[in-house]
């Protein structure tokens, strides 16, 4: 049991170096993005199935909630959580219709759409970027394995190295928090010079 634990450690902390290393200037980037939007009276949207729908619930949490910092709620919105609006989509239409929809009716020019796959080929993911794509959001790929098809369809592509599933969410929830971290710091401590 200690083997596999340390064998799982070791795994996850490459996997999380590796990706760190090689997007921590997009990862920036995104950051700024974000802080952006806010700043200009937009929004963060966040969509993605099963695990990923987890993180973009936590990651809505974090900013309408908090972080680390007290600061004032800013305005963030994971598509995973409202069963009424998902499941009449998915029953009336289609599965695949059950965040483009709600980026139809909800996204303006100027928000983001962070869209989480661990495959890069969720096709309600791929459909709402389509759609984000077409209304002028920056949309943003946190993605796996090699990408998918989300890695040519967004405007920026943040890949984990890796086709294991739980690797890929672990690298993403670090980097979920990585940014939540330089949003507050651009909008709150920045001028401060406070790291």
């Amino acid at each position: 049991m200690e083997n596999i634990i340390k064998k799982i450690l070791a795994s996850s902390l490459e996997i999380n170096d590796e990706f760190i290393s090689e997007n921590s200037s997009k990862i920036g980037m995104v950051a700024e993005k974000i802080a952006s939007a806010f700043l200009g009276d937009r929004k963060l949207l966040i969509c993605g199935n099963g695990g990923s729908a987890a993180d973009a619930q936590h990651m809505a949490a974090e900013f309408v909630n908090r972080f680390q910092l007290e600061r004032p709620p800013l305005p963030a919105m994971a598509l995973t959580t409202d069963t009424s609006v998902i499941t009449s989509i998915g029953n009336d239409y289609s599965f695949e219709d059950v965040f483009s929809k709600q980026v139809k009716a909800l996204g303006i020019e100027g928000d983001v759409l962070l869209a989480l796959s661990t495959s890069g080929n969720s096709k309600n993911v791929l459909s709402a970027v389509e759609v984000a794509n077409k209304q002028g959001l920056y949309t943003v790929g946190m993605l796996g394995n090699k990408g998918g098809k989300l890695s040519a369809a967004v405007d920026m592509a943040l890949i984990v190295k890796s086709d294991v599933t739980a690797r890929v969410q672990e690298a993403h929830i670090l980097a979920e928090h990585i940014i939540c971290h330089l949003v507050d710091y651009i909008l709150f401590q920045k001028h401060l010079g406070s790291e």
